[in-house]
Order: structure tokens, then C-alpha cells, then sequence
């Protein structure tokens, strides 16, 4: 029997942060969250999340929920999970001016999208991860354990040094490394942090659109002795398309994060061959569904992808990251699930931070697979606004 999304709410959500995050872009001591809580005919309920960034896809938490609260939820009734699936990528939210990027409604988009795919997943008796199996079939490869990355932020001298052995100890393969922050040296730090990591450590870095264009080429070549497998976001977007000269001039792969965020921004970014890779993450692409379709432009280009998060994902996101993760192939590195390790409250029953190793399973569960507490999110919640009532 078809059921009907019946109630939706959504929530502004204030994370606190365990310690300052910082890179070339932006300081952030807590989060402003998008929670979204969705209810359907037979009582299931489904909870999503999206995380505005205006440095990224020009969205506040703000103009999310105002552009939640102007749409008009008209939502047809699912019979299969199937069905569900077609409604979590064709809903319609209000369009936004100018947005010609295709991206001013992402977070929004990610937020509802997943509490419609919780809820019909528990109703249907499916896994997120089976989303996957329906879009893009060719791309569909289970697998019961995945290892994350870790990351080296602002630190730098003993404490760069520290963090680094530490991460290596706990038998992480792959680090990630914050660059272009003001006042330090980024050859000179990779330096330092190659000598500790050692020659089995896969070291990628992220500049954060840090460094002019007339610069790249040099900054990226100074890169060379740390052994460098990929540079991230090296220039601003206003200044994406020089990034097709500085292939020419480069052998490190080059990886668009802040400039990818949309098809649109992927077929730009194809036709001008402005990048190797695609820094793929499910909030700042508009959720689940579009995140696979990028994939799957990617790989039809010969292009890469890696799946990365937003600084203070919740649990809610880190199990959706998981069930990205545990079902498409050809990942190239893996970042999310700090839960524990980031942000004071996950807001869910379990803990599915990544382990030693980063190693982390497959989730097996009916919808994201973990339980979120209303309670909490009720306490850290500073704004409830009612979308669609029973």
C-alpha cells in the first residue's frame, strides 16, 4: 500500500565543535546545522541533513530554511522504494536568482532528501546504500568495511609533527593536509610531515582556494619532494578555468572541491579540463542521489572522485556518508565519520566514528541505518520551523 509523507519540520541546529577547525578559508569553533525530520502515512520516521556554507555554495542557514519555508511540499505517495528514490532527486524546491551554478539550494536539497530516503527506507525495509544499486547500477559494489583518511589541519613545527606520528600509529594510509594558511610554509611543513609519515603514507593537499593563479604552477611544484598524489581547490573559483594551463605545467592530479558542487559545474569544469578529480561530498552536492550522479559523470569522463564531508557533520550525515562509502566503487579517499573525535553531540544512539585504521562497516539498517534522538536534537536546536503539518 503506497504511503504519503504526512509532516515535515526542519531545524537550526547549533553544533559546538570539540576544538577550532581552521584552514586557508575559515576559523569555525561550532556549526550551524540543517535538520530535517520527516513522517509518513505508517509512522515511519526519517531524519536528513544539510550544512550551509557561503564560502561554498553561497548558502546560509538562513536562506536554507527560508527557501524550505516558501516551497510549496506537494509529494505523491510511494509504493516502492523505488519510487521513493525518483521522488528524493525530482522534488522541487523554489528557484533561486542567479543561480546559475545550480548550487544556492544544496544544503537545503541534501537535508530533505535524506529524511525522505530514512523515512521510506525504514518504511520499504531498505538500506540507504540500495539508492545506489537503482541510479547508477554500474557504479554499485557493496563492501562490508571501508578505510577513512585523516587529516592534518592548522598545526604546524612539533605539533604538525605530533599529529602526524600520532595519525600513523593508529595505521591510517592516508592523510590529508591543510595548506595556503597565512604566515606559514607549505613546502617546508609537507617537508616535515613526509619525514615523520614515511614513504607508505599517501599525503594529498587541500589549499582551500588559497593561492593566486599566477602562483599555482610554482606553489604546486615546491610541493614536489613531499611526494604530493593530488592538490585540492588550489584557486579560488573566480579563477577555476587557469586551472586548464596549470595541468599543462603540472603532473600532480588537480581536484576541484569549492568549484564542483553541481552537473553544471562538473560539465564546466570537463569541457574546460580544468581538473583530474572530483572532491565529491553529499551536503555541498545537493545529497545523495546527485552525489552518485556526479560520480558516475566522473567516471564516464575518466575523471576520479573521492567522497569528502563538511566541517560538524552530525551522525546523521556521517551515516549517509557511510552507505556512499560501503556501495559505490572506485572511491579514491574516504574522508567523514569523526563524530566523537569533532563534534560534542553525533546526535545518534550509536557511535560510528571510524576506527583504528580508519576502518568503519557497512551500516545494515533499514534507512541511514542508526537512530537519531529528537531529544538532542531538540536541545541544540535554536530555530523549529514546521514545514508540512499532519
Amino acid at each position: 500500500m503506497p504511503v504519503s509523507v504526512v509532516e515535515l519540520d526542519a531545524y537550526q541546529v547549533r553544533v559546538p565543535l570539540r576544538r577550532p577547525v581552521r584552514h586557508a578559508s575559515h576559523v569555525r569553533r561550532e556549526s550551524d546545522n540543517l535538520v530535517v525530520r520527516c513522517r509518513l502515512s505508517d509512522g515511519s520516521v526519517g531524519w536528513g541533513e544539510g550544512v550551509p556554507r557561503d564560502y561554498v555554495t553561497g548558502e546560509t542557514i538562513d536562506s536554507a530554511l527560508a527557501l524550505l519555508k516558501q516551497t510549496a511540499w506537494s509529494l505523491p505517495p510511494c509504493g516502492t522504494f523505488a519510487e521513493a528514490v525518483a521522488l528524493a532527486e525530482h522534488f522541487a524546491l523554489p528557484a533561486v536568482p542567479g543561480d546559475d551554478r545550480g548550487c544556492l539550494s544544496n544544503a537545503a536539497r541534501c537535508a530533505v532528501e535524506l529524511a525522505l530516503l530514512d523515512a521510506f527506507g525504514r518504511s520499504f525495509g531498505e538500506p540507504l546504500m540500495n539508492a545506489t544499486r537503482l541510479v547508477a547500477p554500474e557504479l554499485y559494489l557493496p563492501r562490508d568495511v571501508v578505510r577513512y583518511d585523516g587529516i592534518i589541519l592548522s598545526a604546524k613545527g612539533w605539533k604538525a609533527r605530533v599529529a602526524t606520528l600520532g595519525q600513523r600509529l593508529y595505521g591510517l594510509k592516508q592523510l590529508k593536509v591543510k595548506v595556503g594558511i597565512r604566515g606559514q610554509d607549505d613546502a617546508r611543513r609537507l617537508r616535515v610531515i613526509r619525514r615523520v609519515a614515511g614513504p607508505g603514507i599517501d599525503l594529498r593537499v587541500d589549499a582551500n582556494e588559497a593561492w593566486p593563479a599566477a602562483e599555482c604552477v610554482a606553489r604546486i611544484l615546491a610541493l614536489a619532494p613531499a611526494d604530493v598524489s593530488s592538490v585540492e581547490q588550489p584557486v579560488a573559483h573566480e579563477e577555476v578555468a587557469c586551472l586548464g594551463d596549470v595541468r599543462k605545467q603540472v603532473t600532480t592530479p588537480i581536484m576541484l572541491d569549492e568549484s564542483l558542487c553541481s552537473m553544471a559545474d562538473a560539465e564546466r569544469a570537463v569541457a574546460g579540463g580544468w581538473c583530474d578529480r572530483f572532491n565529491l561530498r553529499l551536503s555541498k552536492c545537493g545529497g545523495f542521489v546527485r552525489t552518485v550522479r556526479l560520480a558516475a559523470y566522473a567516471t564516464a569522463h575518466g575523471l576520479g572522485y573521492q567522497l569528502g564531508c563538511q566541517v560538524g557533520e552530525t551522525g546523521i550525515l556521517s551515516a549517509a556518508g557511510r552507505h556512499f562509502a560501503t556501495s559505490v566503487k572506485g572511491i579514491r579517499y574516504l574522508e567523514g565519520s569523526y563524530d566523537r573525535r569533532l563534534v560534542v553531540d553525533a546526535l545518534t544512539a550509536e557511535d560510528i566514528t571510524f576506527g583504528r585504521g580508519g576502518l568503519a562497516p557497512m551500516l545494515t539498517g533499514s534507512g541511514l541505518g542508526v537512530t537519531v534522538d529528537p531529544d538532542r536534537v531538540a536541545a541544540h536546536a535554536t530555530r523549529r520551523e514546521t514545514l508540512l503539518a499532519p
